[in-house]
């Protein structure tokens, strides 16, 4: 050894005055201070026995492997094969989209601090508080109502911290619960994107059949996704693709599939639009190949195909109303852009220019908000109101710049009648509002205003009454 091994016992029996996890990491430090070499060396020496094999990384890859993460999912309008082996004209393609860093600016973050009676408190920058809750009683073996999951704000989330949020939560509570001391978990941003899910990449693949005048006839469509080595939520995320395939457009006869595959990468999970993006880019996509293959403009072949009366049933057998609004409202952004003129003013300088070119799109979009899972689209809120006026709020909502926290204030504020100012807005917190949906498929303001409205409603409803009782009025004539 490079040092005298009486210093060694000297340090080793200073740490263990300190407390537990000092000492540990103590221990750890004074190991590698004198033992570093010599382990580098066993490492050295060290002989690793492995069977190779290929890993799965993407589309193709998986294919190969034939490996799924859930079960493949397919839905069908009319009679696809048949109407496309009847359309005057037929196109086929394949479209790679990739996926995508959330890169939110906190990253992931988690801070559990040890109660009495075996309670845990989690700081935790999440979207769904109600599922770290779950998740880190069960890694601790306790009852949800030993665990309480608070989040004042996110620094962003845009879908990345809706179910990725549990891990670190659990890591840091469990340590919490080992030591018996506080413990904060924060991954650096090369960690977070190692570690966490991204927007889920495809490779779609399509069969179009089509008139003369661009109008759509059948589309046969698979999307092939790269879900990674779990589910996470991958089921709503592709189910969402599925259902955006028709975007904005009227299909007559299609075959909507899916495979969820599974690769040896990191889960992919949640990303704003939720798999949406993905969907209206194939149809998209295939809406520029026919308007290339006849020689028009795109927007004309996106126009002929818009939902309009008589042709306002989606794939999945939903009806779309209103939907006589559509093509009115695209001729007025047509002519309030100058789309045409502009499209001659782009072509005239990518005729002189060889190097940068130009170009613009007009592009409806359709796109379905709240969850596909049903029993998600609910909301809690809970209101105080003090001998003072003021009022406390509280909803399961989780604010992350969108400005959630404000929009419901004003809710609450406007059915007291009184300024917003007088109602404060607390930390989203398990133990003041259980059991919540994630905050996500933008309807956070819709559902938490909501429940807050009902809540406030039925306590002004109350304080009316009593009032009126009082002043031998009408409770409705009290404001």
């Amino acid at each position: 050894m490079s040092k005298p091994i009486s210093q060694v016992l000297r340090l080793y029996a200073a740490i263990e005055q300190l407390d537990y996890l000092p000492r540990l990491v103590a221990r750890l430090c004074v190991g590698l201070m004198f033992f570093g070499g010599a382990l580098r060396k066993a490492a050295r020496r060290a002989r690793i026995e492995a069977v190779p094999e290929m890993p799965a990384i993407d589309v193709a890859d998986a294919l190969e492997t034939g490996e799924t993460v859930l079960p493949d999912y397919a839905f069908r309008h009319g009679v696809p094969e048949s109407a496309l082996r009847a359309a005057p004209l037929t196109l086929d393609g394949e479209l790679e989209i990739g996926g995508q860093e959330h890169f939110y600016l906190e990253g992931q973050i988690a801070f559990a601090l040890p109660g009495e009676g075996g309670d845990m408190l989690v700081h935790s920058s999440t979207q769904h508080p109600s599922e770290v809750q779950h998740i880190v009683a069960r890694v601790l073996g306790v009852a949800d109502h030993a665990v309480t999951v608070e989040c004042r704000r996110m620094g962003g989330g845009f879908g990345g911290k809706e179910s990725q949020a549990s891990h670190w939560a659990a890591i840091a509570a469990l340590a919490a619960r080992v030591t018996g001391r506080p413990c904060k978990l924060r991954l650096d941003r090369d960690d977070d994107f190692a570690l966490t899910g991204k927007r889920h990449d495809f490779i779609t693949r399509y069969e179009v059949g089509f008139d003369e005048t661009g109008m759509i006839e059948a589309l046969d469509v698979e999307h092939l996704a790269r879900c990674g080595y779990s589910a996470d939520l991958s089921l709503g995320v592709i189910d969402r693709t599925m259902f955006h395939t028709d975007n904005a457009y009227y299909l007559p006869h299609a075959h909507i599939a899916s495979r969820r595959l599974k690769t040896n990468t990191v889960s992919n999970t949640a990303f704003r639009g939720f798999g949406g993006p993905q969907g209206v880019l194939a149809i998209e996509c295939v809406m520029d190949a026919v308007a290339r293959r006849l020689c028009r403009d795109p927007l004309d072949i996106r126009k002929a195909n818009l939902y309009r009366a008589g042709r306002d049933v989606t794939p999945y057998g939903m009806t779309v109303f209103d939907c006589e609004t559509l093509p009115p409202l695209v001729e007025t952004l047509e002519e309030s852009a100058r789309y045409r003129a502009r499209r001659e003013e782009i072509a005239a300088f990518n005729m002189g220019s060889p190097i940068i070119k130009r170009g613009i799109a007009l592009t409806p979009v359709k796109f379905g908000i709240s969850f596909t899972l049903k029993h998600l689209n609910q909301a809690g809120a809970l209101v105080h109101v003090y001998s003072d006026g003021s009022v406390m709020l509280n909803h399961g909502g989780t604010e992350m710049g969108q400005g959630l926290n404000t929009k419901v204030a004003q809710v609450v504020a406007e059915e007291f009648g009184l300024p917003l100012a007088a109602v404060k807005i607390t930390a989203t917190s398990t133990a003041k509002v259980p059991n919540t949906a994630p905050t996500a498929a933008s309807s956070g303001s819709d559902l938490n205003g909501m429940a807050a409205k009902i809540a406030a409603g039925t306590i002004r409803d109350r304080m009316a009454a009593e009032a009126a009782r009082r002043l031998g009025a009408a409770p409705g004539d009290v404001c």
